[in-house]
């Protein structure tokens, strides 16, 4: 038996609660891991309110929190291959068996070992935040010199798109909260407050020709109000699928384990730094998610179950 932090319901917090479940037994095609750390995302609290019942709907009550992890293999499902008791790993809970728990079910082709020098607590932060920041720029495939505003840049995917968007020479504007100023520009990125006021205004100023493209990692008004800096260039929305409705697209997710590796060696080499502003113990996961929740989290959450 292990815990683990879901919920019985789709709803707000108040359908949050801890509970004891036998370590899952592997499929076919799973691994089961025991958790070193989970990444705490806002696709979370989406999938609890029940915003996103084509990845959930048809998991059976309670369901468990959270969709990325890191940790090491307890047992290996019989047509997994590549990865073996004992591996440190990092991967997608596409199983539907959650990660904010003390043991979980990853699915094997989205898994990937991850390098002896890189923690757990980095590694858990590969699968959502990392590979959709990488996911965006070649799906954008921008040339070096362009333009490219990132609205939302102080969370998880924002910082990473930041940095991996400089590394592509890109020049990269980004809006943030003040409290995140120093965390963005310490990218390399040109910072901009939406609380501010007149956010476009203040952005054309910068950009009198338009952005070459928009990243969008927020959504709803404030989505609409970037995707005129766009001009004749891409939007891609990390989650607002009105995107289309602008003329943008949604990312295109690419969950198998070439791209989880892709990010660990980007990580090894010094060239992605997830910005993990805190960590919390598995008790405290809650808190974690009420402040993603809230909007205000700055770069990346993650719960150490070694706290």
């Amino acid at each position: 038996m292990g815990k683990a932090l879901g919920y019985k319901a789709f709803g707000g917090v108040e359908v949050q609660r801890f509970f004891e479940r036998p370590d899952p037994v592997p499929g076919p095609s799973e691994v089961l891991v025991r958790v070193a750390a989970a990444g705490v995302n806002p696709l979370d609290h989406k999938l609890r309110s029940g915003h996103g019942t084509a990845l959930n709907g048809h998991v059976p009550f309670p369901q468990v929190l959270g969709m990325e992890a890191a940790g090491t293999v307890l047992a290996v499902g019989d047509d997994v291959t590549g990865l073996a008791v004992g591996d440190r790993v990092t991967g997608f809970a596409l199983t539907g068996a959650g990660t904010y728990a003390e043991t979980t079910l990853l699915l094997g082709e989205s898994t990937a070992r991850i390098p002896d020098a890189l923690p757990e607590v980095w590694a858990a932060t590969i699968p959502v935040a990392g590979t959709t920041a990488l996911d965006v720029l070649d799906q954008l495939d921008l040339p070096a010199g362009a333009a490219l505003l990132v609205n939302g840049i102080g969370g998880g995917v924002g910082i990473a798109l930041a940095q991996l968007a400089r590394d592509r020479g890109l020049v990269v504007t980004g809006t943030a909260g003040p409290s995140k100023q120093d965390l963005v520009t310490a990218t390399g990125a040109t910072f901009v407050d939406y609380t501010g006021g007149d956010v476009a205004h203040r952005l054309r100023a910068l950009a009198p020709g338009g952005f070459a493209a928009v990243a969008d990692t927020v959504g709803g008004e404030s989505l609409r109000a970037m995707a005129s800096l766009a001009g004749e260039g891409a939007i891609v929305s990390v989650g607002d699928p009105s995107v289309t409705e602008l003329g943008g697209e949604m990312v295109r997710r690419r969950l198998d384990r070439a791209n989880l590796e892709r990010v660990a060696e980007l990580m090894t080499a010094g060239r992605l730094d997830p910005h993990v502003t805190e960590t919390y113990p598995l008790a405290r996961a809650a808190e974690a998610l009420a402040l993603v929740e809230s909007g205000h989290a700055t770069g990346k959450l993650v719960l150490d179950l070694s706290l």
